[in-house]
């Protein structure tokens, strides 16, 4: 199979680049006073504006047209059908199962997986009622006040983002931590404040092996016994989400209290399984089943939208013209709303480890851009940090921003001052401003000429810098859901193009090995592996002042 820049709708599309180059937002609205209407559309509980960009309709045609070459549809159809599309790994990708509220049928290797979701599910929601009511208590029948998850990367980022954006929905009697650094000051600062009689462990690992997850959960352990003095209190203090029940057994967990999930279920993509536990525990299980709610509408409307209506599509495809065209190399995401403050980093695993490959489904060797560098901040922080960047510096940043119509802390007239913000910097960014302007305002304000034709270049707005605008009635499980799901459509959307496997992630398994030969190097006091120079000397050093 060819590479997706061998086909003649991405040969056109680098044609049409050249052409639109020089093209001015502000001309393109000028030329068609309905652009913003014709751009935008709704979804989920979500709108989309996205006629802040370079781009006309004969653009959205080119990129139609390449969607179309690649089989995007027919792809979304292997996906929710439960085909094997994670060929390096022989599994299918069926996180849309996860939340399937339909309850419509979804085959692996001809077996229905629904009523094993729907148990898992029910199981949850059993055992989220017996925790939130006081029903299960710890070792020393006090209630339970605290709940720390032990996890990383998927098991940790998704439940994290999503119960800081769900702070409304907590309730004050029972409050969720996250350790998952295997940096001891991770573990000893977040269980500093914590009643060892109070604290219930959520140890996230499909293995139960890995490094970091296991290293902290044996530390926890550590901490709750030598307050309680009682193996017995593991089995009330902790539970596990694993699928390997000899080692959650050995560790001293009750195998009763182990919730599954399955290879089907990717790491990033895992917050809507029971890897969600302290989601549901923080929120609630009837708003968890509302996050699910939320994507699965956004999935439906994946799945059956036409392209020129489908949101998760053209925010991927449009990603694909800036990546693979303009030459833009990051992606900005900008969420208006404090309770989104985790979204960016969450997302940077969603896209990064999805897209960060450099060969094709088939093992080709790529020679485009395939996944670009996301980053963000939430609101006015941003503005105040890296939008200097973004509005004045050399490259360009396509930005998303996200917001709300209404807060959940309607205090004084901060929400509107904030999204004031959020339509005025999306403003800028296109129309920028010019010498002349820049000249006009400052001779306006009595300055004098000499100075004014100086700073005048340095106040000058190139502008033209893209953006699309999110907006959502709210904050609220089911819109965060349809959120998350939107991004990982648009996720999924570029990988086909790219003509890449999104769902493995083989990257991060030759750090993890190397530094199993070094732990054992820094334990035995000695450096005896084939390192290069740089880490030989590193290692060295380190090891030396240690035993000082």
């Amino acid at each position: 199979m060819s590479l997706v820049s061998q086909m003649p709708q991405w040969q056109s599309l680098h044609a049409h680049w050249d052409e639109m180059k020089a093209a001015r937002m502000t001309d393109l609205f000028a030329a068609d006073p309905d652009r913003a209407q014709a751009m935008s559309l709704s979804a989920a509980g979500l709108y989309l504006d996205y006629s802040k960009n370079i781009l006309t309709r004969d653009t959205l045609a080119k990129l139609a047209a390449l969607a179309e070459a690649v089989d995007l549809e027919g792809w979304t159809k292997r996906m929710f059908e439960g085909e094997p599309i994670n060929n390096t790994e022989g599994r299918a990708v069926l996180h849309i199962a996860l939340r399937n509220r339909s309850n419509r049928p979804i085959l692996v290797d001809g077996q229905d997986v629904m009523p094993e979701v729907n148990a898992v599910l029910a199981r949850i929601e059993a055992f989220v009622g017996r925790v939130r009511s006081g029903e299960w208590t710890g070792h020393t029948g006090k209630r339970i006040t605290d709940v720390v998850n032990i996890g990383i990367g998927g098991s940790n980022l998704g439940p994290k983002m999503i119960c800081a954006a769900l702070a409304p929905y907590q309730s004050e009697s029972l409050r969720v931590h996250f350790v998952s650094n295997v940096d001891g000051t991770h573990l000893v600062e977040t269980v500093r404040q914590l009643d060892p009689e109070t604290t219930l462990f959520i140890v996230a690992s499909k293995t139960f092996t890995t490094q970091e997850t296991m290293t902290n959960a044996s530390s926890a352990r550590d901490w709750l016994l030598t307050a309680l003095d009682d193996p017995a209190a593991v089995a009330r203090h902790f539970v596990a989400v694993s699928t390997n029940a000899e080692k959650v057994a050995a560790f001293g967990i009750d195998t009763a209290n182990m919730f599954g999930f399955w290879d089907w279920v990717g790491g990033r993509y895992s917050l809507w399984s029971a890897i969600g536990l302290p989601i549901a525990l923080a929120v609630g299980f009837d708003h968890f089943a509302e996050l699910l709610e939320g994507a699965h509408a956004m999935d439906e409307h994946f799945r059956t939208a036409e392209l020129a209506e489908n949101m998760p599509a053209l925010l991927g495809l449009i990603g694909v013209w800036y990546a693979n065209f303009a030459g833009a190399r990051t992606h900005a995401v900008l969420p208006y709303d404090q309770s989104l403050r985790f979204l960016p980093a969450y997302l940077q695993q969603g896209d990064m480890e999805s897209n960060g490959k450099g060969v094709t489904r088939e093992g080709m060797t790529v020679e485009y851009c395939t996944g670009p560098v996301v980053w963000g901040e939430p609101g006015t922080d941003g503005q105040h940090a890296f939008y200097q960047l973004i509005h004045q510096g050399t490259q360009m940043i396509p930005a998303d921003f996200i917001g709300a119509v209404h807060s959940h802390n309607e205090l004084g007239d901060h929400h509107p001052k904030f999204m004031a913000n959020f339509f005025a910097q999306t403003e800028a960014l296109m129309r920028g401003r010019k010498y002349d302007e820049a000249l006009a305002e400052m001779l306006d304000a009595g300055m004098s000429e000499e100075q004014a034709r100086f700073l005048a270049h340095h106040r000058t707005f190139p502008g033209n810098r893209p953006t699309n605008s999110i907006l959502m009635e709210r904050l609220t499980p089911r819109t965060l859901g349809a959120l998350i799901a939107l991004y990982e459509h648009r996720i999924f959307t570029q990988g086909v193009v790219w003509g890449i496997n999104s769902f493995d992630q083989w990257g991060v398994e030759l750090g993890k090995k190397l530094a199993n030969v070094i732990l054992a190097e820094i334990h035995s006091g000695k450096v005896t592996g084939d390192h290069d120079g740089s880490t030989r000397a590193l290692l060295e050093r380190f090891i030396r002042q240690r035993k000082r």
